[in-house]
């Protein structure tokens, strides 16, 4: 049988793309498409970002044999091609599956080609150029590459890397700016502007070069230190008049480009050039490419096919799946937000490049003028939001939890230090899934309950999260809420939305055996738990504790010295969370009763199927009542 793929499958290992004609990079680059868009319709994953890096990871390896040479790839959603040419086209089929392929890149999955993770943007030349710094300590020769999107250069990291790698001249450093006009969303902010500006002029080598020999073929020694000032002055002038470049010369960089990332050619030959260049300080090669190349429905709607789940590749539609009985939180929380923004101006949203993804797309439709991307700047974002609130704003923060840690010390310093009411709403609490470890929300209680004047919460389904938004609002205070992805749980909505007492909990169940305290979405599993166990004769009380700060210690008391023991729930890391709280409010209030913490371990959770996840960490309601069960026999 003829193979679909057959340089791919006699490649044997990446250093042989060093060998190939430009015929066979082209044929190769069609090869890898081809295997991405056959094996992503199957399992799902990140898409139309991959498709578009397909040829500039080809070139790559023909330029730089990765045994020795480094390269650290921001994000890593970009990374597939990289994987496929470097052994692990075989793995695909188990992409982001239970102990399978992870979906970015993992230095333990391949130690010899993935020389750095990541799954948070903006990484990568700071990474790179730790490595260079070090290559330089140790006398050591090679090459370092950090490959950054232009939507990843929106976060003041990348400058600071920036910054940093010009001030030091590191030599045999490149950055390869992997331009695509979007991140996830379309990319904000002037930095896209300069660089459209920079793929509409194009004159940047062209009067670089003329420029410098214009200038050398002056006398200088000839004439007098007037007509040589006037003749640098001259030199500068035309730069900064016809060469769009000047912002990354400026840093310390030689620029070049730009340059078509989707021809392996002309990619290998501009990187070919950047080695020699580089062999006197860094070079920023600019490489513009299109997300979903190669895949008409993907270059249509970048977005729509940025991270799909499995489809027909032939057709170009997504194959549909059971239809979800109950609204998306995501969605409830862009509602409500709406709906409480009708009634009141003062509310805003903002988001880091996350419009979509956090349901504020639809805000933006119905309030454009009071919507803010920031672009992947998650600490501006914060302070943005703080210097609103000083002026009497409500400002709304729709940040994943697992990207707010980027901005803890903004919201430690701008926000809580100064008492200022700014909302936090964090999606994806909890565990997440295929995403895995970058992506799980597991330590947004642990982090932000240490910091004061903040209010915590966490809702029990998907009508507690809207009163949670208004409580959250008019609190007075810095507030945050976290709900997971997915859909609630169908329950009926209150026709008008009333905010919550601050720090009361709420009993749904009496019972004088066990105390289940939970949190979030524990809750229902508490329930379903309880159920279960009362069928077998143990009576559990349910709490929902709505709020982790403040605390409901009254109410958690009260119950614990009702009943034989405390089962605290949560679906965060159990080091300094909520029943870390839980354990410290007994502790205090000198009740001594046996406790039993539910939450993750310390330790990374790896990816997979959401609910096979939550079973190994035991928070399941199957695991739930295992664990209570063999918890009340030692009572």
């Amino acid at each position: 049988m003829t193979s679909k793929y057959p340089l791919l499958d006699a490649l044997g290992t990446p250093e042989a793309v060093r060998q190939f004609t430009d015929d066979q990079l082209r044929d190769l680059s069609a090869e890898v498409r081809r295997f991405i868009i056959d094996s992503v319709s199957e399992t799902g994953g990140h898409f139309a970002s991959n498709l578009g890096t397909v040829e500039m990871t080809v070139a790559l390896f023909h330029q730089f044999d990765f045994r020795t040479d480094r390269v650290v790839w921001d994000v890593g959603h970009q990374a597939y091609p990289h994987k496929i040419l470097t052994g692990r086209k075989d793995r695909f089929p188990t992409l982001r599956q239970h102990h399978g392929l992870s979906g970015f890149l993992k230095i333990e999955e391949s130690p010899v080609y993935d020389h750095f993770g990541a799954g948070h943007a903006s990484t990568s030349i700071s990474a790179a150029l730790g490595m260079a710094a070090a290559r330089d300590l140790q006398k050591e020769d090679f090459t370092c590459v950090a490959v950054i999107g232009d939507g990843s250069m929106t976060a003041g990291m990348a400058f600071e890397a920036l910054n940093q790698a010009g001030y030091l001249e590191t030599k045999n450093f490149l950055v390869i700016l992997n331009d695509n006009d979007m991140s996830i969303n379309p990319n904000v902010g002037s930095l896209q502007g300069y660089l459209n500006q920079i793929m509409n002029g194009q004159y940047y080598n062209r009067w670089r070069d003329r420029i410098e020999h214009a200038i050398k073929a002056i006398p200088l020694e000839s004439v007098s230190k007037g007509v040589a000032k006037a003749a640098k002055w001259t030199e500068e002038s035309m730069k900064r008049l016809m060469v769009p470049g000047l912002l990354f010369e400026d840093l310390g960089f030689r620029y070049m480009g730009p340059v078509d990332g989707n021809d392996a050619v002309a990619t290998s030959r501009a990187i070919q050039e950047a080695k020699e260049i580089m062999k006197d300080g860094p070079v920023l090669l600019h490489v513009q490419t299109k997300k979903g190349f190669g895949y008409e429905p993907a270059v249509q709607d970048p977005l729509k096919w940025h991270g799909v789940t499995a489809f027909d590749a032939e057709a170009g539609v997504m194959k549909k799946g059971a239809t979800p009985t109950a609204p998306a939180y995501t969605k409830v929380f862009a509602d409500a937000l709406i709906e409480l923004a009708k009634k009141d101006e003062r509310i805003v949203a903002i988001t880091a490049a996350m419009l979509d993804g956090t349901g504020l797309n639809h805000f933006q439709k119905a309030f454009p003028g009071r919507t803010f991307d920031v672009g992947i700047a998650e600490q501006h974002a914060v302070t943005f939001a703080a210097g609103m609130a000083t002026k009497g704003m409500h400002p709304v923060c729709a940040i994943y939890s697992t990207f707010l840690q980027r901005g803890f010390d903004q919201v430690a310093h701008d926000v809580c230090l100064q008492d200022l009411p700014v909302v936090f709403a964090m999606d994806r609490a909890g565990i997440v899934g295929a995403d895995g470890p970058t992506h799980h929300g597991l330590y947004d209680m642990s982090f932000l309950r240490s910091l004061p004047h903040i209010v915590l919460m966490a809702p029990k389904d998907e009508n507690e999260l809207r009163r949670m938004l208004m409580t959250a609002l008019y609190c007075g205070h810095p507030a945050a809420l976290r709900y997971p992805r997915g859909n609630g749980l169908g329950v009926a909505m209150d026709e008008t939305i009333v905010p919550l007492p601050v720090g009361k909990g709420e009993l749904l169940r009496e019972g004088a055996d066990l105390a289940l305290v939970a949190y979030g979405t524990m809750v229902q599993t508490a329930l379903e738990a309880a159920e279960v166990l009362a069928k077998e004769g143990i009576a559990c009380a349910v709490l929902n504790a709505r709020f982790l700060k403040p605390l409901d210690a009254d109410l958690i008391l009260s119950l614990a010295n009702s009943c034989k023991g405390v089962v605290a729930l949560e679906d965060g890391i159990e080091k300094g969370g909520f029943t870390a709280a839980v354990a410290e409010a007994l502790a205090d209030g000198g009740v001594v009763k046996p406790l039993l913490r539910i939450a993750v371990a310390d330790h990374i959770v790896h990816h997979g199927d959401q609910k096979r996840l939550l079973d190994e960490e035991g928070l399941s309601t199957a695991r739930l009542v295992e664990r209570i069960r063999a918890f009340q026999t030692r009572l």
